[in-house]
């Protein structure tokens, strides 16, 4: 590789001038200028695109004249002729920088260099002398983080960005610098952005890897394969499948060249390089983080078949934790991932996409109690596989096919680090009270010397045995043994879809036509297992938890998964398994006349939930009986119900400027309900198994847990609205500006509720049920007829009445660019209200909890009525980001980040004003009350690059993230009956440096 010959993608990240380049005989229009601007987020392919027009000078025919696209990342050029009217379009090219050269038979040229980005299309327009002459090659130069100046909010940057800026290694670190979109260090929910963090819609390579039935960010890419990012937070047209409620991000893997390529690279954060972590509940660890990253690439068949493949190891480890039984192993996760990518053209027409990423990440020592043997630590294991296959075909000037075929496979599962295999459960199997720290996880009891019912004896007898030691003498209530359960949780995704992008003149309008169908299933498997006996408690002659009625006093209690015994054949209870089955088709017209651009679209879905337990009978009443194990369709929401338009116009009043107005509606498709209200969920409860002072078997029942859910009749789905208007303007300063105003509105959400909590008759704080809501009665009339013939729960899956979110915004943007800078700068004034706040649903919102069923609307004082309508989580009035770097006559980049954020909203929690003792989601004010504090953050970079030779360079790097230490809290306590209520229970990272060599060849 030749670093002096990509000086250009080294030292760049813009993408389009805004200001008029010419030459004696020669010149790039203004409309170039004006925008790097995009005709579209183009495409559905991991591609970008090339459009534009050329002005012919002399009596030259434009349709002689042939436009050809190259670029290393190509194996063949691209070539098409011009049209009549001079316009020329490429799409499907593979993103990275292009060459463009423009030439007419009689020899008269004209070259160009630009970089094309992911679902992005660059527009270039381009005057062409009458004869041949010497002009040079313009390059031009613009943004790396795009924008469109028509309906969509689009954003795309590409690797020089990634590289020049201190982001991070996570794929969620990427989210940081888009405007209008919240900084969080969540690890699993994702940032709101004009709607839930739920909703946003995440995608590697094209692989959807959103996860299943939870709508979070589920694969784990980090930004050393990244080669571009295309995220579009709004005003989506009818390309590309977009049902997302919030953000939809996209990424490409960086590809092979005709040249051989690679690199080595290991960056650490050494715990020594981070400030003092004050967490909220006063423990602190010091950790160790490092990464190993490497690569190699280049042709299998020169100009026609490349390769690129790379091995990513990320590790971090703590130091031991001490427990009151003494040390415990060191906390450790390890990731070892492999990737491998062909691309493939056969002929200049066709264009193929393979590539394979496999990873399996382990961790031990990952979670143990303050008062737990080192024994009774938890792990995990994850393995992840992403397999994507795309093809594109060009069928000359005006169409082109497209396919794309993916499979997402997550085998995630938490587990004890100490296993008891020796150790099968079966009811009426004796418990081995010799030996109760080799049976499960053992809470080592207590003395209650008030409580004549208890055997104290025997109690003493297990603390002195198994209690831990303190001040000279054994102590209860800690834990020994092994941790209780096994959790197999697995999830998959196939995916299939076919485009047909085709491109015509009618009547002086010139109109970009895509038709697309996309067919997906997701599914989910979930077995969970006890280790040992589970989790064992001394009862010592006390009633235990549930409805024992025997004679013998119970002294010990195992809580147990059913799916630990094994029937009489020595089969267990199977994983429970629910399934998603999505249609999706898209038209999209985008019609071109005179000044204007109008979008006209639709995106037409179907959804289908299928459960087990269930199959269909038209002589029951409810259209069901029983059939354990068996695959059943339980709702379907068909395509009449989900007509999505999307609409736009842009008219370009003025050379550099825009206006731009949009309407699109979104059916979001997150939805944990194929599993939530499927009748197999009762096929995996748990049980209390009683044993008596011996340890000799008892009894056993089960433990409350729900069951399967009606649908009530007619329910419309959840459904989100978005109005955008907006202008850009580009100065002869060199700054781009870009304003907008956009509003959502979210309604028809559903939850599962009790059939009849609109006949609840309370008087709470905010009152009681409206009288409106109270006279339509139970949601679901005949539910007890269906219940009698197949059971189920007296909870039912219904859409809210009066349920509505709303959500505004005010946007300003500008960039600029020059040689040597880039400079990004942005401020947002957002508003997020309403009552269905689908991201504070349980204590804690970071984590994979059902859409669709969780605990809001659950009983009293949970209901939208109950202080829900106000500020809703994510509601952060002011975001303001400036991000940029500069490079150096020496070889060096210099990346600053900061940005400002207001606070999160919360409110007080109060379960006895409802009359109850748990406070979870019960609010005693109304919804978003309080906020929390606002915080800021810088973040640095710097990168030498020391050029050995042509083919060797060794690259140095420092990030300082965090670089003023602010460990702002967040998270703040709602429970009034705590003591640390109002207090944050989480902090921002503290201020870290990470170190980096990299050798590249």
């Amino acid at each position: 590789m030749k670093f002096n010959d990509i000086a250009f993608a080294r030292k760049r990240i813009v993408m389009a001038m805004r200001g008029a380049l010419s030459a004696p005989v020669t010149a790039v229009s203004a409309a170039v200028l004006a925008s790097s601007m995009i005709v579209a987020p183009a495409i559905a392919q991991q591609t970008g695109g090339l459009a534009g027009k050329v002005t012919v000078q002399g009596d030259v025919d434009p349709t002689t004249v042939t436009v050809t696209a190259s670029s290393p990342n190509m194996p063949k050029p691209r070539s098409t002729q011009l049209k009549e009217n001079g316009s020329f379009n490429l799409p499907f090219l593979i993103p990275g920088n292009y060459t463009v050269k423009v030439e007419a038979a009689n020899g008269a040229s004209r070259t160009v260099q630009l970089e094309v980005l992911l679902d992005q299309t660059a527009s270039v327009d381009i005057t062409l002398p009458a004869v041949a002459d010497e002009a040079e090659v313009i390059t031009i130069v613009g943004t790396n983080l795009v924008r469109s100046g028509d309906s969509s909010l689009s954003n795309s940057l590409g690797e020089s960005a990634i590289k020049g800026l201190p982001i991070g290694q996570s794929y969620r670190d990427l989210l940081k610098i888009i405007p209008g979109v919240e900084y969080t260090e969540n690890s699993t929910l994702g940032p709101s952005a004009g709607g839930s963090g739920r909703d946003n819609s995440y995608a590697f390579d094209g692989v959807n890897v959103t996860l299943p039935l939870f709508g979070t960010l589920a694969a784990e890419p980090s930004t050393h394969d990244i080669a571009n990012v295309s995220i579009d937070r709004g005003g989506a047209k009818a390309i590309g499948f977009n049902r997302s409620g919030g953000f939809s991000i996209n990424t490409t893997s960086k590809s092979g060249t005709n040249e051989f390529h690679g690199n080595l690279e290991y960056r650490i954060q050494p715990a020594s390089l981070e400030a003092d972590r004050d967490d909220t509940d006063g423990s602190t660890f010091e950790q160790d983080q490092s990464w190993i990253t490497g690569s190699f690439s280049g042709p299998l068949i020169e100009d026609e078949l490349y390769f690129y493949s790379s091995y990513y190891r990320p590790e971090t480890t703590r130091d031991s934790k001490v427990t009151a039984y003494g040390e415990t192993k060191d906390y450790e996760i390890v990731r070892d991932e492999y990737f491998g990518k062909l691309t493939w053209a056969p002929t200049a027409d066709l264009l193929f996409n393979m590539s394979y990423r496999t990873s399996e990440k382990e961790g031990k020592g990952l979670s143990v109690g303050d008062t737990s043997a080192d024994s009774t630590s938890e792990g995990s294991l994850d393995e992840q596989n992403i397999f994507t296959l795309d093809g594109s075909y060009y069928l000359g000037d005006a169409t082109t096919l497209s396919f794309n075929f993916s499979q997402y496979e997550l085998e995630t599962s938490s587990r004890p680090d100490t296993l008891l295999p020796s150790v099968t459960p079966q009811l009426g199997d004796a418990l081995n009270i010799a030996q109760l720290d080799q049976q499960g996880l053992f809470n080592v009891p207590n003395l209650d010397l008030d409580d004549p019912n208890y055997d104290n004896t025997v109690a003493l007898a297990l603390i002195n045995q198994y209690g831990y030691q303190e001040g000279g003498q054994r102590i209860g209530g800690g834990d020994v043994g092994a941790a209780s359960q096994i959790n197999v949780n697995n999830f998959y995704r196939d995916a299939f879809e076919f485009n047909i992008d085709h491109e015509m003149e009618v009547a002086g309008a010139y109109h970009t036509l895509h038709f697309g169908i996309q067919y997906q299933e997701g599914k989910e498997e979930l077995a969970r297992r006890s280790n040992g006996w589970g989790s064992i408690s001394y009862i010592g002659g006390r009633q235990p938890d549930g409805d024992y009625s025997g004679d013998t006093p119970v002294y010990y209690q195992a809580i147990v998964e059913a799916g630990s015994f094994l029937d009489a054949s020595g089969e267990s209870v199977p994983p429970v398994e629910s399934w998603v089955e999505t249609y999706n088709i898209e038209i999209n017209d985008t019609i071109e006349h005179g000044d204007f651009i109008y979008n006209v679209g639709v995106l037409i879905s179907q959804d289908t939930y299928f459960g087990q337990g269930l199959k269909k009978n038209s002589n029951n009443v409810s259209g069901y009986e029983l059939a354990p194990g068996n695959k059943y369709e339980m709702h379907k929401i068909d395509f009449s119900d989900m007509i999505q338009p999307r609409l736009g116009v842009t008219w370009q009043f003025q050379p550099d400027a825009t206006v731009f107005a949009n309407f699109a509606s979104y059916n979001p498709d997150a939805s944990s309900l194929a599993r939530a209200a499927s009748w197999a969920r009762n096929s995996q409860n748990t049980l209390n198994v009683y044993f008596d002072q011996d340890g000799n078997y008892l009894d056993s029942e089960a433990r409350p847990g729900s069951s399967g859910k009606f649908f009530q009749e007619g329910i419309k789905p959840r459904r989100t609205d978005e109005i955008t208007i907006g202008m850009t303007k580009n100065l002869e300063s060199g700054w781009m500006l870009r304003g907008h105003v956009r509003h959502r509105e979210v309604s028809h959400p559903w939850e599962d509720t009790w059939n009849y909590s609109r006949e609840y008759d309370y008087d709470g704080p905010f009152g009681g049920v409206p009288d409106w809501i109270a006279a339509k009665g139970p949601y679901i009339p005949e539910l007890e007829d269906y219940r009698a013939e197949v059971g189920g729960s007296s909870y039912v899956i219904a859409e809210l009445d009066g349920a509505k979110n709303k959500y505004w915004e005010v946007s300003l943007e500008g960039e600029y660019f020059a040689e040597r800078w880039y400079i990004n700068a942005s401020y947002v004034w957002s508003h997020y209200y309403g009552n269905y706040d689908q991201d504070i649903t349980n204590g804690a919102s970071d984590g994979n909890f059902f859409i669709g069923s969780s605990l809001l609307a659950d009983g009293i004082g949970r209901q939208l009525w109950d202080g829900k309508y106000g500020k809703l989580n994510g509601d952060r009035p002011h975001k303001v980001k400036v991000f940029g770097y500069y490079t150096t006559d020496w070889n060096a980049n210099i990346g600053a980040n900061f940005f400002y954020q207001s606070g999160d909203v919360w409110e007080a929690w109060d379960g006895s004003l409802y009359g109850y003792s748990s406070s979870t989601i019960r609010f005693a004010e109304p919804a978003g009350s309080r906020r929390e504090s606002s915080h800021w953050q810088l973040d640095l970079n710097y990168r030498q690059d020391w050029i050995i030779n042509d083919d060797l360079a060794l690259e140095f790097a420092a990030d300082i993230f965090n670089v003023f230490d602010k460990q702002t809290g967040y998270d703040y306590d709602p429970y009034v009956t705590n003591e640390t209520f109002g207090q944050p229970r989480d902090l921002i990272n503290p201020r870290r440096i990470q170190l980096s060599v990299n050798l590249v060849f």
